[in-house]
């Protein structure tokens, strides 16, 4: 007996069949006209009444489908025949449903395959070429997924190992980065760094890069801004700690000795792809992921894109007419969307707007093009410099939003900045006590508490620091 017929005859008598199959089986998956015929009938009646047919109830529903000619009819009536017999066994129940589901997958690619050599032949009049990578994906897809949601009361234990579970992150090496983050960023989530020009996205990603290489990871950086060779120099200054105009004072001698004390410091890789701006999207970046895992057996822990603004989106198409919110948060959920799929966290960044770059206390209103950017967004925060700050070698850090922990804990905190070698440090503690619990608007008070946003949020605390009676 052929696959189809036997699947055919478990979904009449076997109803733990029926209940794990259904859902995913379709007729163009069946070959046979005949057994189409019967299969449709049979689904049909499943879902109009929850049960499957009997013999003389799936003969009546043979007999009574129109637009089938006297040989077809006489076919499908011998299948039902064939089918009578109920020597179904529940013993290969199992096997029975891993064959199908192995069944539905082969049925899927080379239909989808099929209709693909269609589109590129020009003979389907829905579809065009734009539409054959989503066709390859859906039927690569295929899967007999049984989940259909947490039952609060029978899955409660599971709930209970959930709350318990700890959560594998990747870890900053900065000590206020860990503590806002729960002590790093976990899988599947979208992070994004706010910033004016020149205050330091692409310096805080090549850094957070450089950390994450100097643990073991692989971390791949997508750059649509800069080229490959400058990303991997501002790396390099980072790691060799060596300023980026003295990098080209090293001996080539002295260059790769320091390459290999970071070889042999790390078991990661770093991967560094340039992309030309706005030209590439999510469909590229898997495409390269694809490449990378094939070619170089090279799959990433983190992925930087290096910027989401200057992205392309795979469902909006170029020089569309769309304003920039639909556009930007396209990008984000297409962007959160991969970091899903391929289980990594992603970092990306985003501009200011014009207002928001001299704002020395930015919000989540001074996020250029898109507020559809921080609502997609899984974690968020602001770089601030000012001329006093940079000074300093300073930048202040602003949780704008955080769903692994409470943004109001560590809202705003100070970390170091060396530009010329591309890092970021801790500073020292008193620093940090300053900028949260100063309130006095003196010569020891912090230069951003000295300034506007500073004096307001300085009284904010003060009167929620008030007690009443």
């Amino acid at each position: 007996m052929s696959l189809e017929k036997k699947i055919l005859k478990h979904l009449l008598y076997d109803d733990n069949f029926v209940r794990k199959t259904i859902p995913f089986l379709k007729d163009e998956y069946f070959q046979d006209s005949t057994e189409k015929v019967v299969f449709k009938t049979v689904f049909d009646y499943i879902l109009k009444y929850n049960n499957s047919p009997t013999v003389d109830a799936l003969e009546i529903e043979v007999d009574q489908i129109e637009n089938l000619t006297t040989e077809k009819h006489k076919l499908a009536r011998e299948l039902v025949d064939e089918l009578s017999v109920n020597d179904v066994s529940t013993q290969d129940t199992d096997w029975l449903i891993q064959s199908t589901e192995q069944f539905c997958q082969d049925k899927a690619i080379y239909n989808a395959i099929m209709d693909s050599i269609q589109i590129l032949d020009g003979q389907s009049k829905t579809f065009d070429k734009g539409a054959i990578p989503n066709i390859l994906s859906d039927a690569l897809a295929v899967s007999f997924d049984n989940h259909v949601g947490h039952d609060f009361i029978t899955d409660a234990e599971e709930r209970y190992e959930f709350y318990h579970k700890v959560e594998e992150r990747l870890p900053f090496d900065l000590d206020y980065m860990n503590r806002i983050t729960k002590n790093g960023l976990p899988s599947k989530t979208l992070n994004i760094i706010l910033a004016g020009t020149g205050v330091g996205k692409s310096l805080a990603m090549c850094h957070f890069a450089a950390a994450n290489l100097s643990i073991g990871k692989n971390v791949l950086y997508v750059t649509l801004e800069m080229s490959e060779e400058r990303i991997a120099e501002r790396i390099d200054a980072n790691l060799m700690n060596v300023n980026l105009d003295d990098l080209t004072m090293l001996s080539k001698d002295d260059y790769m000795k320091k390459i290999a004390k970071i070889k042999n410091k790390t078991k990661g890789k770093l991967i560094v792809k340039e992309y030309p701006t706005a030209s590439a999207n999510t469909s590229h970046f898997k495409h390269l992921l694809n490449d990378l895992k094939i070619k170089k057996q090279f799959v990433p822990d983190i992925i930087y894109v290096d910027y989401l603004n200057i992205c392309a989106s795979s469902r909006i198409r170029g020089g569309a007419n769309v304003n920039s919110y639909t556009l930007v948060k396209s990008i984000a959920e297409e962007l959160r969307g991969l970091a899903v799929e391929y289980d990594v966290p992603i970092v990306s960044a985003t501009q200011t707007t014009r207002s928001g770059y001299a704002n020395s206390d930015i919000d989540l209103t001074d996020t250029s093009e898109s507020f559809g950017l921080p609502a997609t967004a899984d974690f968020m925060v602001a770089l601030i410099s000012t001329e006093e700050l940079s000074e300093l070698n300073q930048v202040i850090v602003k949780q704008l939003k955080n769903r692994y922990s409470s943004p109001d804990t560590n809202k705003r905190f100070v970390l170091g900045i060396d530009k010329a070698k591309m890092k970021l440090y801790d500073v020292e503690q008193i620093a940090q006590k300053d900028i949260h619990d100063s309130g006095q608007l003196d010569d020891d008070v912090p230069i951003f508490d000295r300034s506007d946003s500073g004096t307001r949020v300085s009284q904010e605390r003060k009167y929620s620091d008030f007690k009443f009676g």
